[in-house]
C-alpha cells in the first residue's frame, strides 16, 4: 500500500485546513480544504510568510507568531481576518508548536471555516438587540416568549407542586437550575417563570443553547466584543447585556467548557460583565436560569460541571418528571395537541379511538411531550375519518408499534369521552386490586384525596372493602 498516496487522499478530503510553518512563520506545508478559506492555491502558498497569505493579520494577531513566541499551544481560537483574495473570513483554529530534540522547529495549525456560523451569530445578536428594545407589556408578545403557566397542562401531583413552587419564586433574582430529559418542557417552564414576574416580563427573555456553538464563539456571544479585541471585531453587546432587566436561559449548561463556566460564575456572583477585549465592566440585572438534560450530580461526578458553579446555580432546583412518570397527563396532552393541529391543518377530527389512547398509555415516550406532539401532528396529517385510529399513526415511529402493541383493527373506535371513562375505570380497578380493595390505600396509589376516589367509585358502581 502506498501510504503517502493514501495520506494525500485523506488530506484532500478533509473539511479542516492544515498549515505548517518554520520558526520564522514561513509556510512549508499548506493543505487548503474545499471551502478555500485562505483564497490561495496551496502550491503558491509554500515559501510565503503567513502574513503574506493572510494580509489581514499582524504579528500581534497571528496565532502562528503567538505560538512561536510563547512555545505553548493555542486551542479552539476564533480568528477574523482578510484572506489572500481580500475576503472577510472567520475560522476556529488550533495551533501547536513543534519540537525536535527539544528544539523548536516550527508550528502546525488546523483550521476550520466558521464564516457562516459567525454571520448567523451576528444576525442573532442583531435580532436579540431589536427584541430587547421592544419592552411591551403583553407577556406573550414582544419579549421573546410564547408561554405562561396557563399553557402548562398537567394533573400530575409532582408537576403541579413544581408549578406551585415556580410561581412563588418567579420574582426572585436567584438563579434556577432545571433538570429534565429532552422534551419534558424545560423552556416552557422557564418562559412561564419569566412571564409570571410583572417586572421581568416587560424586558427581554433570551434563550441560548450552550451546545450550539464552539466555546470561543459562545463566549463572544454571551459577553459581547470590543472593537480591536481581534481582527474584525466590533463593539457589540452580548446576550447578558441584551437581557438586562429580563431573563437569560442557558440550555444544555452541561455543554459549557470549564473556562467559560468560571466566567459565568463571576457574572452570577458580581452581576457584572466585561466584553472581550474591553477594560471596563458593565453591571447587569439578569435572572439566569440554566437547564441540563443530564442530572447535575452526574455532571459533578464526571467533572463536567464546576462544583462552585453548581452551588451558585442550584439555589432553586426543579426536576421535571418524564412523561412515562406522569401517565395521567397523556389523555389531557393528547386532546390538547389534537385541538391544536386539527385547527392548524383544517381537519374535522373529533377525538381519538380508544385503542390509540391505550397504545399511548403503553408506550414509553423516550422523547416525552415533544414526541407525543409530533406523533399526533403526523397522525392528523394522515387522518381521513372523524377519529384518529391506529391506521393514522406513523408506522415507522420507533417503539410505538412493538410486538405487544400490535393494533386491534377490529375494535370499533370510541369517542374520546367514552375512551377516557374506560381508561379511568381500568385504572380504578387496577388500584383497588393492588390495594386489596382498601379505599385508603387505593387513594394513596392514585394520588387522589380519599373523598374524590370514593365519588369516582360511586360514579362507576365500583365498591371497596372499607367505606370509612
Amino acid at each position: 500500500m502506498d501510504y503517502k498516496h493514501l495520506l494525500d487522499i485523506i488530506l484532500a478530503n478533509l473539511d479542516e485546513g492544515i498549515i505548517v510553518t518554520d520558526t520564522k512563520a514561513n509556510i512549508i506545508f499548506y493543505n487548503e480544504p474545499a471551502t478555500n478559506i485562505g483564497g490561495i492555491d496551496p502550491a503558491a502558498a509554500i515559501g510565503k510568510n503567513i502574513l503574506d497569505v493572510f494580509p489581514g493579520l499582524t504579528e500581534e494577531t497571528s496565532t502562528f507568531y503567538y505560538v512561536l513566541r510563547q512555545r505553548q499551544p493555542l486551542l479552539n481560537h476564533v480568528q477574523h481576518y482578510t484572506n489572500y483574495q481580500g475576503k472577510q473570513v472567520a475560522t476556529v483554529t488550533s495551533t501547536i508548536p513543534m519540537f525536535e530534540n527539544g528544539q523548536l522547529v516550527g508550528a502546525v495549525e488546523i483550521f476550520k471555516d466558521l464564516t457562516q456560523v459567525v454571520q448567523l451569530s451576528e444576525k442573532i445578536l442583531a435580532l436579540q438587540k431589536q427584541l430587547a428594545s421592544h419592552k411591551k407589556t403583553d407577556p406573550a408578545r414582544g419579549n421573546g416568549t410564547r408561554y405562561t403557566f396557563a399553557d402548562i397542562i398537567t394533573r400530575n401531583p409532582i408537576l403541579q407542586d413544581i408549578l406551585h413552587r415556580a410561581r412563588k419564586v418567579a420574582c426572585s433574582p436567584s438563579p434556577i437550575l432545571i433538570y429534565g430529559e429532552t422534551g419534558t418542557g424545560k423552556e416552557l417552564l422557564v418562559q412561564a417563570i419569566h412571564n409570571a414576574c410583572p417586572e421581568r416580563q416587560r424586558h427581554a427573555f433570551i434563550a441560548q443553547n450552550c451546545a450550539a456553538l464552539p466555546p470561543s464563539l459562545l463566549e463572544s456571544l454571551l459577553f459581547g466584543t470590543c472593537a480591536g479585541s481581534f481582527t474584525g471585531a466590533k463593539d457589540r453587546p452580548g446576550l447578558f447585556e441584551l437581557a438586562d432587566g429580563g431573563t437569560l436561559f442557558l440550555d444544555e449548561i452541561n455543554s459549557l467548557d470549564r473556562e467559560l463556566q468560571a466566567k459565568l460564575l463571576r457574572v452570577l456572583q458580581d452581576g457584572v460583565v466585561r466584553r472581550l477585549g474591553d477594560t471596563r465592566t458593565r453591571t447587569v440585572n439578569v435572572r439566569v436560569i440554566a437547564a441540563s438534560n443530564e442530572h447535575p450530580l452526574k455532571l459533578l461526578e464526571e467533572k463536567r460541571l464546576r462544583q462552585d458553579l453548581y452551588y451558585r446555580l442550584n439555589v432553586i432546583f426543579f426536576h421535571l418528571p418524564p412523561l412515562r412518570e406522569r401517565q395521567e397527563d397523556i389523555p389531557l396532552l393528547a386532546q390538547h395537541f389534537l385541538q391544536k393541529y386539527r385547527q392548524k391543518l383544517r381537519k374535522k377530527i373529533t377525538g381519538l379511538a380508544s385503542e390509540v389512547l391505550e397504545l399511548f398509555w403503553q408506550h414509553n415516550w423516550p422523547g416525552n411531550v415533544r414526541e407525543l406532539e409530533h406523533v399526533i401532528e403526523s397522525a392528523i396529517n394522515l387522518a381521513d375519518g372523524p377519529l384518529l385510529t391506529l391506521a393514522d399513526l406513523p408506522r415507522e415511529h420507533p417503539g410505538l408499534f412493538g410486538p405487544k402493541n400490535q393494533p386491534h383493527w377490529t375494535q370499533p373506535p370510541l369517542p374520546l369521552k367514552q375512551a377516557l371513562q374506560d381508561l379511568e375505570i381500568r385504572l380504578l380497578q387496577s388500584a383497588l386490586q393492588q390495594a386489596d380493595y382498601q379505599l385508603t390505600r387505593a387513594a394513596q396509589l392514585l394520588g387522589l384525596p380519599k373523598q374524590t376516589l370514593h365519588n369516582k367509585l360511586k360514579k362507576y358502581g365500583l365498591r371497596p372493602k372499607d367505606e370509612t
